[in-house]
Protein backbone atom coordinates (compact mmCIF):
# COMPACT_ATOMS: atom_id res chain seq x y z
CA UNK A 1 0.00 0.00 0.00
CA UNK A 2 2.91 2.46 0.45
CA UNK A 3 3.38 2.69 -3.33
CA UNK A 4 -0.29 3.56 -3.81
CA UNK A 5 -0.04 6.21 -1.07
CA UNK A 6 3.09 7.64 -2.71
CA UNK A 7 1.38 7.77 -6.12
CA UNK A 8 -1.67 9.52 -4.63
CA UNK A 9 0.54 12.05 -2.85
CA UNK A 10 2.50 12.75 -6.04
CA UNK A 11 -0.80 13.57 -7.76
CA UNK A 12 -1.94 15.76 -4.87
CA UNK A 13 -4.69 13.33 -3.90
CA UNK A 14 -5.74 12.18 -0.47
CA UNK A 15 -6.04 8.42 -0.18
CA UNK A 16 -8.66 6.91 2.11
CA UNK A 17 -8.13 3.19 2.70
CA UNK A 18 -10.93 1.21 4.28
CA UNK A 19 -10.82 -2.50 4.98
CA UNK A 20 -14.03 -4.51 5.07
CA UNK A 21 -14.17 -8.06 6.38
CA UNK A 22 -17.83 -8.27 7.38
CA UNK A 23 -21.04 -7.14 5.70
CA UNK A 24 -21.64 -4.45 8.33
CA UNK A 25 -18.24 -2.92 7.45
CA UNK A 26 -19.47 -1.98 3.97
CA UNK A 27 -22.09 0.53 5.12
CA UNK A 28 -19.56 2.09 7.50
CA UNK A 29 -16.97 2.22 4.70
CA UNK A 30 -19.32 4.17 2.44
CA UNK A 31 -20.20 6.50 5.31
CA UNK A 32 -16.45 7.18 5.64
CA UNK A 33 -16.15 7.79 1.88
CA UNK A 34 -19.02 10.28 1.95
CA UNK A 35 -17.56 12.13 4.95
CA UNK A 36 -14.16 12.21 3.23
CA UNK A 37 -15.88 13.53 0.07
CA UNK A 38 -14.30 10.76 -1.97
CA UNK A 39 -14.31 11.62 -5.66
CA UNK A 40 -13.90 8.02 -6.73
CA UNK A 41 -13.39 4.54 -5.36
CA UNK A 42 -11.10 1.72 -6.46
CA UNK A 43 -12.11 -1.71 -5.23
CA UNK A 44 -9.38 -4.23 -4.43
CA UNK A 45 -9.92 -7.85 -5.29
CA UNK A 46 -10.57 -10.44 -2.61
CA UNK A 47 -13.14 -13.16 -2.09
CA UNK A 48 -15.19 -11.24 0.51
CA UNK A 49 -15.47 -8.18 -1.71
CA UNK A 50 -16.27 -10.31 -4.77
CA UNK A 51 -19.01 -12.08 -2.83
CA UNK A 52 -20.52 -8.75 -1.78
CA UNK A 53 -20.06 -6.97 -5.09
CA UNK A 54 -23.77 -6.31 -5.62
CA UNK A 55 -24.05 -4.60 -2.25
CA UNK A 56 -20.99 -2.49 -3.09
CA UNK A 57 -22.42 -1.60 -6.53
CA UNK A 58 -25.68 -0.56 -4.87
CA UNK A 59 -23.92 1.53 -2.20
CA UNK A 60 -21.70 3.23 -4.80
CA UNK A 61 -24.77 4.13 -6.88
CA UNK A 62 -26.73 5.31 -3.84
CA UNK A 63 -23.87 7.60 -2.77
CA UNK A 64 -23.02 8.62 -6.38
CA UNK A 65 -19.40 7.54 -6.07
CA UNK A 66 -17.74 6.53 -9.36
CA UNK A 67 -16.17 3.15 -8.72
CA UNK A 68 -13.65 1.00 -10.57
CA UNK A 69 -13.79 -2.74 -9.94
CA UNK A 70 -11.27 -5.51 -10.69
CA UNK A 71 -13.81 -7.81 -12.39
CA UNK A 72 -16.00 -7.48 -15.47
CA UNK A 73 -19.01 -8.84 -13.55
CA UNK A 74 -19.35 -5.49 -11.74
CA UNK A 75 -20.17 -3.24 -14.71
CA UNK A 76 -22.37 -6.01 -16.11
CA UNK A 77 -24.34 -5.74 -12.84
CA UNK A 78 -24.51 -1.93 -12.89
CA UNK A 79 -21.09 -0.80 -11.67
CA UNK A 80 -19.29 1.97 -13.54
CA UNK A 81 -16.23 0.21 -14.90
CA UNK A 82 -13.74 -2.57 -14.37
CA UNK A 83 -10.13 -3.16 -15.21
CA UNK A 84 -8.45 -6.38 -14.30
CA UNK A 85 -7.30 -9.76 -15.39
CA UNK A 86 -9.68 -11.96 -17.29
CA UNK A 87 -11.20 -14.56 -14.98
CA UNK A 88 -11.81 -16.70 -18.06
CA UNK A 89 -8.09 -16.59 -18.82
CA UNK A 90 -7.25 -17.41 -15.18
CA UNK A 91 -9.60 -20.41 -15.23
CA UNK A 92 -8.02 -21.55 -18.50
CA UNK A 93 -4.59 -21.42 -16.86
CA UNK A 94 -5.94 -23.39 -13.89
CA UNK A 95 -7.21 -26.01 -16.32
CA UNK A 96 -3.81 -26.22 -18.01
CA UNK A 97 -2.15 -26.69 -14.61
CA UNK A 98 -4.69 -29.35 -13.63
CA UNK A 99 -4.07 -31.18 -16.89
CA UNK A 100 -0.31 -31.18 -16.30
CA UNK A 101 -0.76 -32.51 -12.76
CA UNK A 102 -3.17 -35.22 -13.93
CA UNK A 103 -0.54 -36.26 -16.49
CA UNK A 104 2.00 -36.74 -13.68
CA UNK A 105 3.75 -33.38 -13.29
CA UNK A 106 4.68 -32.42 -9.75
CA UNK A 107 3.00 -29.17 -8.73
CA UNK A 108 6.25 -27.88 -7.18
CA UNK A 109 7.98 -28.29 -10.55
CA UNK A 110 5.44 -26.25 -12.50
CA UNK A 111 6.36 -22.64 -13.33
CA UNK A 112 4.39 -19.79 -11.88
CA UNK A 113 2.16 -18.29 -14.55
CA UNK A 114 0.21 -15.08 -14.36
CA UNK A 115 -2.74 -13.98 -16.42
CA UNK A 116 -1.59 -11.75 -19.23
CA UNK A 117 -4.99 -10.69 -20.52
CA UNK A 118 -6.45 -7.57 -18.92
CA UNK A 119 -9.93 -6.28 -19.72
CA UNK A 120 -11.48 -2.82 -19.54
CA UNK A 121 -15.29 -2.79 -19.34
CA UNK A 122 -17.32 0.45 -19.11
CA UNK A 123 -21.01 0.79 -18.32
CA UNK A 124 -22.25 3.96 -20.08
CA UNK A 125 -25.68 3.78 -18.44
CA UNK A 126 -24.03 4.03 -15.03
CA UNK A 127 -21.73 6.82 -16.23
CA UNK A 128 -24.78 8.78 -17.40
CA UNK A 129 -26.58 8.17 -14.08
CA UNK A 130 -23.50 9.56 -12.29
CA UNK A 131 -23.37 12.55 -14.63
CA UNK A 132 -20.03 11.50 -16.10
CA UNK A 133 -18.85 11.93 -19.68
CA UNK A 134 -16.55 9.09 -20.65
CA UNK A 135 -13.89 10.33 -23.10
CA UNK A 136 -13.98 8.78 -26.56
CA UNK A 137 -10.31 7.83 -26.19
CA UNK A 138 -11.17 5.71 -23.14
CA UNK A 139 -14.15 4.12 -24.88
CA UNK A 140 -11.88 3.21 -27.81
CA UNK A 141 -9.60 1.30 -25.41
CA UNK A 142 -12.43 -0.65 -23.81
CA UNK A 143 -12.82 -4.36 -24.45
CA UNK A 144 -16.57 -3.97 -23.86
CA UNK A 145 -18.91 -0.98 -23.57
CA UNK A 146 -22.30 -1.56 -21.98
CA UNK A 147 -24.88 0.89 -23.32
Amino acid sequence: MPSVQAAASALGLDLVVVKAAAERDLDEAFTNFVHARAGALIIASDSFIFGHRQQIITLAAHHSIPTVYPWREAPAAGGLMSYGTSLTDAYRLAGVYTGRILKGAKPADLPVELSTKFELVINLRTAKALGLDVPDRLLALADEVIE
